[in-house]
């Protein structure tokens, strides 16, 4: 039986993958610097700030596979941002290398992209051009597990996830939507996959209108199955769109401080 150690598993994100990840040859370990509500039976809960090491080493002990959920996905203040999503990603990095853990999964974000202009296409191979502070923290844990996996010998998948939505709310979402379900199959395919060095990922569905293509998706068996465009009727009646030039919407305006999530 295989331990699975989910960062951040209190959030939006990291509760769809405590139960879609459930499997009955896997022992979920479960953290969040939150309390946990409906863990799933028979998993392992704990409680720690991963921007301390010392919390971080004990928390990744035992454990043979991390998915990294746990930070702030939104713009934030750096002071804010460094504690979650640059301290506590080098410790999760640095306590997997310590504790012989095999491989890490980094959901990153398509932030990390999102100052290309909507007409350019984007692949897993494009320089990084974030759009925001929190773009640039998800560039960092990208260029930490790149050090790890080429340094350390750390097998590594960074995800970078388009809009994790239950359905597209915005025009820029029929691009960029990732349903859950979709969300699922894709952490999977990396926890299973059987070769992984360092691999870059786009977390989207299969978007009839999505931008970014990559051929790490059909190297790991990604098979996505939801379109964005079964919503794009009602979508299509919505006003003008903030950042509507930009491949990060709103987060690419000079003047956005957080809260669209």
């Amino acid at each position: 039986m295989s331990r699975l150690l989910i960062t951040g598993a209190a959030g939006r994100f990291g509760a769809v993958m405590r139960s879609g990840l459930a499997r009955a040859d896997r022992e979920l370990v479960l953290t969040d610097i939150v309390p946990i509500e409906g863990a799933p039976q028979g998993s392992l809960v704990t409680t720690g700030d991963l921007s301390d090491l010392g919390v971080a080493l004990e928390i990744v002990r035992d454990v043979d596979v991390v998915v990294h959920t746990a930070g702030i996905p939104d713009e934030a203040p750096f002071d804010q941002l460094l504690r979650s999503n640059i301290e506590a990603t080098f410790n999760v990095f640095e306590a997997a290398r310590l504790n012989g853990v095999r491989r890490v999964i980094f959901t990153s974000s398509a932030h990390v992209v999102g100052l290309y202009a909507r007409d350019e296409p984007v692949d897993e191979f494009a320089p990084v051009r974030p759009d925001s502070l929190y773009g640039a923290t998800k560039a960092f844990g990208e260029a930490i597990g790149r050090l790890y996996a080429d340094k350390h010998g750390l097998e590594v998948a960074c995800i970078r996830i388009g809009s994790f939505r239950p359905e597209p709310e915005d025009r820029r979402q029929l691009s960029t939507w990732l349903s859950p379900r979709d969300a699922v199959q894709l952490v999977d395919r990396c926890i299973g996959a059987e070769r992984l060095s360092f691999s870059i990922v786009y977390g989207i569905s299969a978007n009839a209108e999505r931008w970014w293509s990559d051929s790490t998706a059909n190297e790991l068996g990604y098979h996505p199955v939801d379109d964005g465009q079964a919503f794009a009727a009602r979508i299509r009646q919505q006003g003008p769109e903030p950042g509507a030039l930009w491949q990060g919407g709103i987060f690419a305006e000079p003047d956005y401080r957080g809260g669209a999530g």
